[in-house]
Order: structure tokens, then sequence, then C-alpha cells
């Protein structure tokens, strides 16, 4: 009976908020639209969850944000739409492209009906019956040095940059590390099947994926940045190539003369949408986390497999005997020192003494790590 009492006066705080009718001020107006949002039982309600994981204050920082979200395709749709469903008050959606068919694979609430619509508008319409207290400003808009300031403008807590162009992407990252913006940035997604490989890492750490070492070489050729951004990305290679691409008839065509833009791609990467949903969410997490000032101890980024463990160690058994003509003591096995070296040194160097972020490690080889047995008398 206390449950059914209980769920009868949520219903009843539902219909009463159906009534209601927000008026919000317009980005770059006086006050914040999103301070009270949790004094609304509804809303306390639907993110209850939330708040007893952060504690209630940490959900009040995540409702007070602002959040950009640009590119809004496999990976940005389903970031924002956890970015909503989190309780983030205000949200900017950007992207100049529309629905298409080929793309219902991975996007996050997108329906037949939104084919050819504006992904922005298409996202806002569905976002608006999930948490229609959240403050929703789309944009059909594409991003380059012209609508940087309409769109980075507001002093967002967050930009997220789902953009899989790589001028776009490197302009819009130089930018936002020239306003002093926090900004996340979502690597190729496509051509993968393995979701434990998903790392966040800082962009100088991400590995085995062709988008970001473009886009680490752009941004410090023309922008001298070497790193302090973080990243999404897979330790995992691409599973595929580029697809040639074919018309109706079969043939192949010229690509460009599908292009809604000169330079952005078209249908030719194979992707398991299942990969840029997880790359999404992974964003998402990390963001609301953030915005919380809830710590989380990243994995650090040790990409070893068994064969390098394995050379550790028998370099290890090596060292014993030629110091001491014995082994014996050596009484660590593989297994222990795979924890050694990503659990405890998290791949780095002992005489390595320059700070570092948690989660890094530096060393991507072993040719210049061994490890030693230290004794104390």
């Amino acid at each position: 009976m206390k449950n059914f009492n209980r769920c009868s006066k949520l219903f009843l705080l539902i219909f009463m908020a159906g009534l209601k009718h927000y008026n919000y001020p317009e980005n770059g107006s006086e006050g914040n639209p999103c301070s009270d949002l949790l004094a609304d039982e509804v809303v306390s309600e639907q993110l209850t969850r939330n708040i007893q994981f952060f504690g209630l204050e940490s959900q009040e920082k995540v409702t007070r944000s602002y959040v950009v979200v640009i590119g809004l395709g496999g990976v940005g749709s389903h970031a924002a739409s956890m970015l909503l469903r989190s309780g983030v008050g205000r949200l900017l959606l950007v992207d100049f492209d529309q629905v298409s068919v080929s793309s219902l694979n991975r996007h996050a609430v997108a329906t037949r009906e939104d084919v050819g619509t504006p992904k922005a508008l298409c996202l806002k319409k569905h976002f608006q019956s999930i948490f229609p207290e959240c403050h929703i400003d789309a944009k059909v808009l594409l991003y380059d040095s012209s609508s940087e300031d309409e769109i980075l403008s507001g002093h967002p807590d967050f930009v997220l940059d789902c953009i899989d162009n790589i001028d776009t992407k490197v302009t819009l990252l130089a930018a936002c590390v020239r306003r002093g913006l926090k900004v996340l940035s979502a690597t190729g997604a496509g051509a993968r099947a393995d979701p434990t490989r998903i790392r966040v890492a800082d962009l100088r750490e991400s590995t085995n994926d062709p988008l970001s070492r473009s886009v680490r070489h752009r941004l410090k050729k023309d922008y001298g940045i070497e790193g302090g951004i973080p990243v999404v990305f897979s330790l995992e290679k691409p599973k595929a190539k580029l697809l040639p691409f074919t018309g109706t008839n079969g043939e192949e065509e010229n690509p460009s003369d599908y292009q809604i833009v000169p330079g952005f791609r078209v249908r030719i990467i194979p992707v398991l949408g299942t990969i840029p949903a997880i790359f999404g969410q992974v964003m998402a997490s990390y963001v609301v986390t953030q915005l919380a000032e809830f710590q989380v101890q990243m994995e650090p980024i040790v990409n070893f497999d068994m064969d390098h463990y394995r050379i550790l160690h028998q370099r290890l058994i090596e060292h014993e005997e030629l110091l001491y003509g014995t082994a014996a003591e050596v009484q660590v096995d593989v297994d222990d020192v795979m924890f050694i070296v990503k659990e405890l040194w998290r791949g780095r160097s002992a005489r390595d003494q320059s700070p570092t972020s948690v989660g890094r490690g530096m060393w991507r080889s072993v040719n210049d790590l061994m490890l030693v047995r230290l004794m104390f008398k």
C-alpha cells in the first residue's frame, strides 16, 4: 500500500508538471535557468538515483551545468542523451547534418519518421519528452571559425567534440584551448567491435587510431598544442577498411557528389552501432562525474599484452642470475609482474619524476623497462 501511495503521488506530480509552462531566458541572458531544478519534486524523483550516488550537493552542480555537444551522430547523440538523463540542466546541441536511414543503426533516439530532419532538432524533440525542464537549444549549424563565438560563447562548463572531420575537429579543439574551456574529444569509433578496450586518456596517449594521430599532428603543427586534451578512444586496431562508395546501380561513384558539405565523409566507414553508442556513454559518464566533482580512478593506459609481461618476467630472472648466480629469490610469476607494472606503477618508470595525470601510462613498449628486486637490510 505504501508503494502504491508513493506511485500515485508521483503520477499526480507528473500530471501537474505537464500543466506547467517553463519559460527560460535565452542564451547569454542574465540568470541561471537551472539553479533550482531539483526543488521540483518530479525532477528530484527522476534524478533520485543520481542524488543517491553523488549526493544532493554534487547533483546540484550537474543540474546547474551548461554543456555543448557538437556532432550528433552515433557518438554525440548517445552522449547528449545520457547528459540529459543525468540531469544536466542546460544543453546546446549542434550539427549541420540530417538524420539518414543508414544512421538509424547507431543513433540514440532517431526513428524512421525523423529521417530527413536535422539531427539537432530531432534530438531536441525527443529530449523534451524525457526531461522537459532542461533548457535545450538546438542549432542546425556547421562549426567553423565564423560560428565559433555563436557556439562557444556563454561560458559552457564542458564541450563535447563528437566531430569526425579532422579540419573541423582540430579547429574546435584549438578554440577550446584558447578560450580555456574544458573539452572532451571522441576519436574514431568505426570499424571496431571490442567494447572492453575503450579508454579515456590524454590525446598524447591515444594509440591505434588514425584519426587521433592526425589530430595530434595537426594540433602540434598548426597551434603548438601537444596534449592536455582528454579523449575517448579504443585500443583496438580497426577491423575493417574504408569501403568504396557505390551508387544505386552498384557501380563505384564519387563520394563528393553526395556530400552536404565538402570535406565531410559519406557512408563509407563500416560501423557496428553498439561501439559509437558506448563511446557516447563513456563521454557522458566522464563529463557528469567531472561536473559533480566525483573522483574516478581511471584504468592506466598500459598498452601491453601477455608477451610483454612475460618478457619483463624473463628479464628479471636473467638479471638475478647475472648478479647473484641464481634466481631463487624471484618469487613472482607473470601475473604478479602484470599487477606490479599495471596497477602499482601504472605503466611508468620509477625513475620518471615528472608529474602525470591519473590513469596515464607513458610506456608503449618494454624496450626500455626492466624490473629489479630491491633488498632492504
